[in-house]
């Protein structure tokens, strides 16, 4: 049974959430079946495929620009996603963050690409990171060079950067005057096959496209920047602000599989004469996984409907969700891998897979340690509770 529910907590919800709620659901053997395709490139194509067949990728690409994104159906959608696939899970988010910038600040033209992105015809990347530039945007290297007549050189490497193996364009942040910082960054929509374009796969712990984007003189026209020099780091940060809370959501998601993965074990497995779920310890760990996963959906749905009924400000509310919810879905995914025993660490169980894709989430859109940094700011200066 997928535990995704509108229903007990509705007030954060409105009748469009509750029909996405019973899509979502009905999707979920499609998405699950994904993984049985023959290798890694064919699951993650099928995943792909999955999501869009179910009208999934709507939900990163709407035809309403970023007003029409709800962090809620983003949160809906990646606790259905990280319940039942990891891997569909980020290439959904990655989709996501690709097109934003297009929906943010993109050109006409740039804009009337998104449908296919929407009928995942097409796939985005999100090119930021760099083997110096992590949480410091401010240190990207990457450079764009004029080249005249609106025409520019793209020269540098990213790296960490999912979807590539599937994607067909990336939105890649660039310094196009280096002298200026972050005021200096501009983005740019880059399609994939373009000459000094090169793909090198990366091997993550939790299947899913990853790689290199190495970038030699890539020549991009006027209509690849994406807003104007200058912009690139603002368009970096809304697009990461605007989907951060949602790794919260997956989290969620990836926590609750991993309870109801322990709990039939442990009403199944006997022990000593009888059921491990009749051990006071067992009750102990259930009592506490459960605990965690409700307080963490609790934040991540205060976040997301702050944002979505406009909130002047959710940096706060939003970094405490993703703290919270990524480090008590470890904990709790960990705790379900030992009830499980040895039956937890076998390669192929959901608990083992769930403990490989649990890890990147307390990284990735922010480090554990970037959110207390954020929170613990805030409080300091007086801005939050």
């Amino acid at each position: 049974m997928i535990p995704l529910s509108t229903d007990d907590l509705g007030w954060f919800f409105t009748d469009e959430h509750h029909t996405l709620a019973v899509r979502l659901r009905a999707a979920a053997a499609d998405l699950a079946a994904a993984e049985d395709a023959a290798d890694e490139p064919a699951r993650d194509r099928e995943a792909v495929a999955a999501l869009a067949a179910h009208g999934l990728l709507e939900l990163v690409a709407p035809a309403g620009g970023v007003a029409a994104i709800s962090a809620r159906a983003l949160c809906l959608t990646r606790e259905l996603l990280g319940w039942v696939s990891p891997r569909a899970d980020s290439i959904f988010a990655v989709q996501g963050l690709g097109t934003y910038p297009v929906l943010a600040a993109g050109s006409a033209a740039q804009r009337a690409e998104l449908p296919a992105f929407a009928r995942g015809d097409r796939v985005a990347a999100f090119a930021l990171t760099e083997p110096d530039a992590g949480s410091d945007v401010a240190a990207i290297t990457t450079r764009a060079e004029p080249h005249g007549g609106g025409w520019w050189g793209l020269t540098g490497e990213k790296i960490f950067i999912s979807n590539l193996g599937v994607a067909s364009h990336a939105t890649v942040i660039a310094s196009a005057e280096p002298a200026a910082g972050r005021k200096g960054l501009a983005a740019f929509w880059v399609p994939l096959d373009a000459p000094g374009v090169t793909i090198v796969p990366q091997a993550p712990i939790a299947p899913h496209p990853l790689g290199r984007l190495l970038l030699d003189g890539v020549r991009v026209g006027p209509d690849a920047m994406i807003g104007e020099v200058g912009a690139g780091f603002r368009l970096a940060m809304q697009t990461l602000d605007t989907f951060r809370v949602s790794v919260a959501a997956a989290a969620v998601g990836m926590a609750r599989r991993a309870l109801d993965e322990a709990v039939r074990h442990v009403r199944a497995r006997s022990q000593f004469g009888k059921p491990l779920a009749d051990q006071p310890m067992v009750q102990a760990h259930l009592a506490d996984m459960a605990t965690q996963i409700d307080a963490a959906r609790l934040l991540a749905l205060r976040a997301a409907h702050l944002r979505d009924h406009g909130a002047a400000r959710t940096t706060v509310e939003v970094s405490m969700a993703k703290l919270h919810a990524t480090e008590a879905a470890q904990d709790v995914i960990d705790r379900a891998v030992q009830l499980l025993g040895g039956r937890g660490v076998m390669q192929g169980a959901v608990v083992e897979h769930l403990y490989r894709a649990i890890r990147p989430l307390r990284i990735y859109e922010g480090t554990s340690e970037i959110q207390r940094t954020i929170i613990g700011r805030a409080i300091a200066q007086g801005g939050a509770p």
